[in-house]
């Protein structure tokens, strides 16, 4: 993609509204922009970086053996009237009505929903166990909508729903859908740790937050700080055997984590001080196990091996999409502007011509992007006839992992510059030696 042609609106000022550094860079490099209180339009390079997220999200819910479809954003009330829930959801709840007066609400969640389709068409023990989940967008008005996407009032969400023939199976797939999550969070450059947590509307006993740790997070969290070093990498996890499944979630949850809400300061103070930790945490998911709070008043039943008709246990799994990209962000920028991790970035490299117009140059940067394109890479050519400084200033901001810059000077030596947006480190090299080393490094983040 060539930058003069891009829909790249940059902003040079922080944005007055704007209090946390995700908000403010989402705004500044083009990314958002605000419609209405906690709601936003995403524009071309923020719909990539959350493509993309969404892409991985996918990914690693197939590889589980969750089976994905897509729920409307409009549900009936009638359905939430069955399960109790209606009228306990409180204000945040958008309720409508259409023009045949029927009360119809923007969906928070969608555990009655899917309750519904289930029930519709499975009856017996031999269709289970079995995930669904989808990626849609979310609605709760929320009182006080700030920060950005991290907390706004439309958001867009994974949401899966696990039903099984008794508990002992519905806690596999509890096990099941933390391993997938810390393997998910893992490939966009995330520590997000998994604490105890409280259930609050979704409702259950089993429930575990995922938090990144950062001053700006809503969370208070109490945590061994022996967790962050934790590491699922590319170990091979066979999510049908449950003892290596729940082996690795009882390595992850062993040590202290938790949040404040459930935080006990007996059982932190037996942590060994020198690794006794309090700070604040995003939460970007959360995992409950609610049993058969949602089936029973449902008439969701299966007939099981012994011929009885028994509620299926149930539970519900959610990823943050939208409010992951704040999350990244948090994590991950200095005083210049956005660093995108390698598995997250909207663009993997930019090409900066240093002098645009000079033959050699533009040739030199044609072929550069012709080349990446070839081995799958799209870069993010800035082809502008700009000082270099502002472009420089540019692709800091919007924080390509990689750029190439390309000048007469190094190309007279047969080079070009690499640069790393991390460490700022660079190094000159061939074009095609360039080449190589992004689609390396893109390689092994696949």
């Amino acid at each position: 993609m060539r930058l003069s042609r891009y829909f790249l609106p940059v902003l040079k000022e922080n944005p007055a509204e704007a209090q946390i550094v995700s908000h403010r860079y989402m705004l500044r490099a083009g990314m958002i922009k605000q419609q209405a209180a906690g709601i936003y339009s995403w524009l071309p390079l923020g719909y990539r970086a959350l493509r993309r997220i969404e892409e991985i999200v996918h990914q690693e819910q197939i590889r589980a053996g969750h089976i994905p479809l897509l729920m409307p954003t409009l549900q009936p009330a009638d359905l939430w009237r069955e399960s109790g829930r209606y009228d306990d959801y409180g204000q945040e709840m958008l309720r409508i009505r259409d023009r045949q007066d029927r009360e119809m609400l923007y969906g928070p969640t969608n555990e009655e929903m899917i309750t519904d389709i289930f029930r519709s068409h499975v009856t017996s023990y031999k269709d289970l166990p079995l995930t669904l989940y989808h990626i849609q967008w979310k609605f709760r008005d929320e009182m006080r909508p700030r920060f950005g996407v991290m907390r706004g009032r439309e958001f867009l969400m994974k949401d899966g729903y696990n039903f099984d023939v008794d508990k002992e199976a519905a806690l596999h797939a509890y096990n099941r859908h933390m391993v997938s999550y810390l393997r998910t969070y893992e490939r966009m450059g995330l520590t997000a740790i998994p604490m105890r947590a409280a259930s609050g509307p979704i409702g259950g006993d089993n429930t575990h937050e995922f938090l990144v740790l950062a001053q700006t997070g809503e969370s208070e969290v109490f945590y061994d700080d022996r967790v962050t070093a934790l590491k699922l990498g590319n170990r091979d996890i066979d999510y049908d055997d449950r003892e290596q499944v729940a082996k690795v979630c009882a390595e992850f949850t062993t040590l202290y984590a938790r949040t404040d809400e459930t935080h006990d300061e007996a059982a932190f103070a037996q942590v060994p001080e020198a690794h006794r930790k309090v700070g604040r945490g995003i939460e970007v998911g959360q995992i409950f196990y609610f049993s058969t709070k949602y089936s029973e008043p449902m008439g969701a039943y299966v007939t099981n091996a012994a011929g009885e008709r028994v509620p299926v246990h149930m539970g519900s799994h959610g990823i943050g999409v939208s409010r992951l990209l704040g999350a990244i962000i948090e994590a991950s920028h200095d005083d210049r502007g956005i660093i995108w991790p390698e598995g997250v970035t909207p663009f993997p490299v930019g090409i900066v011509n240093l002098k645009q117009g000079d033959t050699v140059a533009d040739a030199a940067c044609a072929g550069l992007e012709k080349a990446l394109l070839a081995r799958g890479l799209e870069p993010l050519y800035d082809d502008r006839d700009e000082r270099a400084g502002a472009k420089f200033a540019t692709m800091d901001l919007i924080g390509l992992p990689w750029r190439i810059t390309v000048g007469p000077r190094g190309l007279e030596k047969g080079v070009v510059e690499l640069t790393s947006r991390r460490t700022g480190e660079s190094e000159e090299m061939s074009p095609e030696a360039a080449v190589d080393r992004i689609a390396q490094i893109f390689a092994d983040h696949a």
